[in-house]
């Protein structure tokens, strides 16, 4: 890109563009990097410089960069049929691909609404909740369990069920009825509980974290509670897995309790783990799922809800319906995408890569635990986080403004300029994210660790 169409974006990207949770500030006196070409596990800005995607893109891009054949499957559907809602009519791809998906989710979770993101799934899911017990003779249970310092969405009502303070306050009052438990991070599991070497043990730990969810549930009282909204390894606060047993044990509170489990995969579906879900990772059965990302690597947007036979069974008769819908959920176009993304799914063995290569992946990380600054690397698949500490001994983490001068003065930039894209993350304590394609290799693996590392040693001088 010359000189003159760079200054002209830098120009026009501050007077008229406004990025997503973006601190504008950051680029009075500074370019906006402008991402012009991917390819692969790499992309590059418009001054011609390469990165390692090692968050493929948000989470989104499983199978990697300049897919000509995901990109030839949205050309020829918007040449046949570009556009037209499923507000009471239906298109091929919408039908092939919902039997489809519903073929690769667990038990009889047989009925998918789309929408066009992961906010709007969360939506959707919450609001099915609520009709189906007013519905089936239980119109008091509408309120929602979910876990803290999550992140479900932006819209109202996944807002509300995020668990982000800092993110809901300047948008309050939210939608009522929604309440925190705590989350699976064993890192930091409370002292109380069984442990050994400083370690709290992963049984014990999970069947506390659990059963926090029957506590809240008699809190609330159980002709209130609808629904208990769950990842299956939670994304915000730097990728907490779940200990042995949770989820067991969470669908047992939820059955005792008549409460819906909805297992949010916006992130954890497709791929992510090595599955196309979580939850047959985990060996669970929620009601709902609810997906978006990597159902079409990126090339389109797409999302969606799951349902249980169960939960549709009140809409299939008389003239209910469930009021509730988007222009452009289960998009022509995106839906082709995603059916192609699903036949280089199953045609070049995505999950069974995953699985195959996430110990690597594991190892690698590992050895920045030589740093002082690495406190803890965790996650499943290709899904890590490295918690960053203050004390590695005592697990000291950083105060609040020892957190903003680490990341945002020092780590985001620094990581950026080193030639990789990651996530540099303090909702919780300090986190570099790391999920890469599932295209990616030890040779990805080795790059991103050599660069962490200096980076993070480079770190350290500022403490």
């Amino acid at each position: 890109m010359d000189d003159e169409t760079y200054g002209d974006l830098q120009r026009s990207a501050r007077e008229h563009l406004w990025m997503h949770f973006t601190r504008h500030s950051s680029y009075e006196k500074a370019d906006v990097p402008i991402i012009v070409r991917g390819e692969g596990a790499y992309i590059w800005d418009a001054k011609g410089t390469k990165y390692l995607d090692a968050l493929a893109g948000l989470f989104v891009s499983q199978l990697g960069h300049g897919r000509e054949d995901l990109a030839e499957a949205a050309a020829r559907q918007a040449k046949e049929l570009a556009f037209f809602p499923l507000w009471s009519y239906a298109h091929p791809n919408a039908i092939e691909l919902a039997e489809r998906i519903a073929g690769y989710a667990p038990g009889d979770l047989n009925k998918v609404f789309f929408t066009t993101g992961g906010g709007e799934a969360v939506e959707t899911a919450w609001k099915l909740a609520k009709q189906y017990f007013k519905l089936t003779g239980r119109p008091t249970k509408h309120k929602v369990i979910s876990r803290a310092i999550a992140y479900h969405g932006t819209p109202q009502g996944a807002l509300s069920i995020t668990g982000l303070p800092p993110m809901k306050a300047p948008f309050e009052p939210l939608v009522p009825s929604t309440f925190r438990v705590p989350n699976t991070n064993i890192y930091r599991a409370p002292e109380f509980l069984p442990h050994t070497d400083g370690n709290a043990d992963p049984e014990a730990f999970g069947r506390w974290a659990a059963d926090q969810i029957a506590v809240a549930i008699e809190n609330e009282g159980p002709d209130t509670v609808a629904a208990v909204f769950l990842e299956p390894v939670q994304n915000s606060g730097g990728c907490f897995p779940p200990p042995p047993g949770y989820f067991q044990r969470v669908r047992e509170i939820c059955d005792e309790y008549d409460v819906l489990l909805v297992s949010d995969e916006v992130i954890c579906a497709f791929g992510r783990l090595g599955h196309y879900f979580g939850a047959e990772r985990y060996d669970y059965q929620p009601d709902m799922i609810t997906f978006a990302k990597g159902v079409t690597s990126g090339y389109a947007p797409l999302g969606g809800m799951i349902a249980t036979d169960e939960l549709m069974e009140p809409f299939r008769h008389g003239t209910t319906t469930f009021l509730h819908g988007y222009t452009f959920g289960g998009h022509p176009v995106s839906t082709a995408v995603a059916l192609a993304n699903l036949d280089a799914f199953e045609n070049e063995g995505i999950n069974k890569r995953v699985r195959e290569n996430e110990g690597a992946f594991r190892a690698t990380l590992e050895k920045l635990y030589d740093l002082p600054i690495v406190g803890d690397v965790r996650g499943d698949g290709f899904f890590y986080g490295i918690e960053l500490v203050k004390d590695k001994a005592t697990r000291e983490t950083f105060n609040e403004a020892e957190s903003e001068k680490l990341l945002r003065g020092f780590l985001s930039k620094a990581l950026y300029d080193a030639g990789l894209y990651c996530r540099a993350d303090d909702r919780g304590d300090p986190v570099v994210q790391l999920a890469p394609p599932l295209i990616c290799d030890q040779a990805h693996f080795d790059e991103m660790e050599q660069k962490l590392r200096d980076v993070l040693s480079r770190a350290v001088d500022l403490l």
